[in-house]
């Protein structure tokens, strides 16, 4: 009986320094992790701004459109009634 109960204590021991290890763990941990995101999220803004695009647009052809016999003004008109 004395053998089950010291194997109790040393499994809730154990138990507990694992708790409170990973408790002191985690946040250093999930800070390494923020960091090296800001970090590769701030390089790739830099790399992005440097790399600027002139701006505006250059055309090099453009179609003629034939022109349409009906004018724009005109067009296909359908008559409603307000329903209330």
């Amino acid at each position: 009986m004395g053998e089950l109960l010291d194997f109790l204590v040393i499994i809730i021991a154990v138990l507990y320094l694992i708790r409170v290890v990973v408790r002191m763990l985690l946040p250093m941990l999930f800070q390494k992790v923020m960091n090296k995101a800001q970090q590769h999220q701030q390089n790739y803004q830099q790399n992005y701004t440097s790399t600027k695009k002139p701006e505006g647009v250059k055309v090099d052809y453009i179609p003629q459109t034939p022109k349409s016999k009906i004018p724009d003004s005109e067009g296909d008109f359908i008559d409603y009634e307000e329903i209330k």
